[in-house]
């Protein structure tokens, strides 16, 4: 069921995509556009532009949603996206039938569930409200957060595209509500109990990750945003240069700042990256 009304949110989307920068024209080849949504999304891209290798330049096309990065990649209207983890390109990937592919890892942000009722995980009462993101990826991670503190268990099957349709135990009877994840931040406002977010989002009300009632512990990448690409473009010097770029010292010192602050973690290791490109 879910799943469908991913599709219908997709449909909508598409009937009204309007671009935040100027209609696309016939570009310098060496410019490389790149889709992002927010800071620091956007921040990296530009991090990336001044570190990119000559002959190239990165322009950054700001886009107003979690659709309109893939269709303009998709439409060959930018040469990469930043904006996403790669299951949830997968999906965008199986609904539009794409070639989109991640191909750097650059960092994870540290996700977790907010509360304007409660200030510990103990304190979580029965019926609790959840706010919860109406897309099937997030939704999966929100609810493998919420089995990783124990307030349910999950069927083992669903992996990384749980829905609430898997919850095997929910000893709290927790009530589930599915939000865009673009509306998460006012669903706090509006006093959800417990309301899973992102970083970039709940920063516009004057929160942080040190004010999550808890945190995401994600060990590998797996929903780590990611420099994504169309397949036939994966070898070539262009994306090549675009990697190293977003893969640069500038980049990597960027993200440790914001990981000193609590917001991130870097998803690539310098030495790696630099033994990976020789």
């Amino acid at each position: 069921m879910f799943k469908k009304l991913f599709v219908s949110g997709l449909t909508v989307l598409l009937a009204s995509v309007s671009f935040a920068s100027t209609t696309v024209t016939a570009q310098d080849e060496n410019v490389l556009r790149v889709a992002s949504h927010l800071p620091p999304m956007t921040d990296v891209v530009e991090l990336a532009g001044e570190a990119i290798a000559e002959p190239y330049s990165v322009e950054l096309v700001e886009v107003t949603d979690n659709i309109q990065y893939n269709e303009a990649l998709l439409n060959d209207e930018v040469i990469a996206s930043f904006a996403q983890h790669e299951p949830f390109m997968e999906m965008f990937n199986e609904e539009r039938d794409g070639d989109l592919v991640a191909i750097q890892p650059i960092y994870n942000a540290v996700v977790g569930f907010y509360s304007p009722t409660y200030e510990t995980v103990d304190e979580i009462e029965e019926g609790a409200e959840v706010a919860i993101p109406s897309d099937p990826t997030n939704e999966a991670r929100a609810l493998l957060i919420l089995q990783d503190q124990g307030l349910l268990t999950l069927d083992e099957e669903a992996g990384f595209f749980a829905t609430v349709e898997d919850i095997t135990d929910n000893p709290l009877n927790l009530e589930f509500e599915h939000i865009d994840l673009l509306n998460l931040t006012a669903a706090y406002e509006d006093g959800y109990d417990l309301v899973f977010n992102y970083p970039t989002y709940i920063a516009s009300i004057d929160l942080t990750p040190a004010d999550a009632i808890f945190l995401e512990d994600e060990s590998d990448n797996t929903f780590a945003i990611q420099l994504v690409v169309r397949e036939g473009n994966v070898d070539s010097d262009e994306i090549k240069a675009l990697q190293a770029a977003f893969t640069s010292q500038e980049v990597y010192d960027f993200l440790s700042e914001l990981e000193a602050e609590g917001h991130l973690r870097p998803a690539f290791d310098m030495e790696d990256t630099a033994e990976d490109q020789e």
